[in-house]
């Protein structure tokens, strides 16, 4: 049986078809105008979840590329500390080599005294170095400094906490140490660097005292200080290896996106202008059909 087709099937016919070739127009408009071929999620439900786990992965490597910088700054800090530490210390060293060999007056070694105070002010400072405001020896403690006096332990009392290192995330599994335990660097209270160097300056100001014995617990303390700088470093190599990591996981991952997600520009061009003809033609043909009736015309 043939249906009966009247002007108005040929008029919602056509308004439907134009209807659905405008509103593909737009879209590919749309598809134009942002880059994207994935505009809202039905567009592609599979690509939409790929995108979504993509974007997921490259906001978690952008926060491990955060961690990594701000790690690799704290290692420099507390090398540079290290360092400088080991320095000073060698300067204290060569000072307690010149007072042993007795042809030195009270007043030299009392000078030498003198300076050897000072390259102990100046390891305390290094030992109280800060990153940021935080303290780069004494761990995740909160206090104003690493080294202090404490009214039991007395002074130079390392106030950090006992495992409790600070640490980085520069992986989804790997975490590296960017701090190191002032204690074991610099000792701590009676043991400390600090407290021999103020032994050391007591002996240079008492007449005859022999202050060869302090060139041995100097090797000591240093041989510390150069362990902990060489922890530094393997780990400071491990910040750096990451970030090249995470550089290429990072554009590994862009280039995914831009595959899942970027329009083929060219393609786009030739579809969009084959329906922008298409429209124009189907506008024309629309024109022709829906002629104005004598009932139209008389309202």
């Amino acid at each position: 049986m043939i249906g009966r087709v009247t002007q108005q099937t040929m008029q919602s016919s056509t308004l439907a078809n134009l209807q659905l070739s405008l509103s593909t127009m737009a879209d590919m408009q749309a598809k134009m105008s942002s880059g994207k071929k994935i505009q809202v999620p039905s567009d592609d439900p599979a690509a939409a979840s790929d995108l979504l786990r993509l974007r997921g992965e490259q906001r978690a490597q952008t926060q491990y590329a955060r961690n990594a910088d701000d790690g690799s700054s704290w290692l420099t800090t507390v090398d540079t500390a290290i360092q400088s530490s080991v320095s000073v210390l060698r300067r204290a060293r060569d000072l307690t080599v010149q007072s042993g060999d007795g042809a030195l007056g009270a007043t030299a070694r009392g000078a030498l005294a003198t300076e050897i105070e000072g390259v102990r002010d100046s390891l305390l400072a290094q030992a109280n170095t800060t990153y940021l405001g935080r303290q780069v020896f004494a761990g995740t403690s909160d206090k104003g400094a690493a080294f202090g006096s404490d009214p039991v332990a007395g002074p130079y009392t390392w106030t950090g906490t006992d495992n409790a290192p600070v640490e980085r995330r520069v992986g989804p599994v790997t975490k590296v140490r960017v701090d190191v335990d002032g204690k074991a660097a610099f000792g701590s209270g009676a043991g400390s660097v600090f407290a021999l160097l103020d032994q050391l300056a007591t002996a240079l100001r008492t007449p005859g005292a022999d202050t060869s014995a302090f060139i041995g617990q100097i090797d000591t303390h240093m041989n510390n200080m150069l362990t902990q700088l060489s922890g530094v470093g393997a780990r400071q190599n491990q910040v750096t290896d990451a970030q090249s990591d995470l550089q290429t996981a990072q554009l590994t991952t862009k280039t995914q996106l831009s595959g899942v997600e970027d329009i083929d520009l060219a393609d786009t061009i030739l579809k969009l202008q084959s329906q922008q003809a298409a429209y124009q033609g189907a506008l024309g043909a629309a024109a022709k059909v829906l002629q104005p009736s004598l009932l139209s015309f008389l309202k």
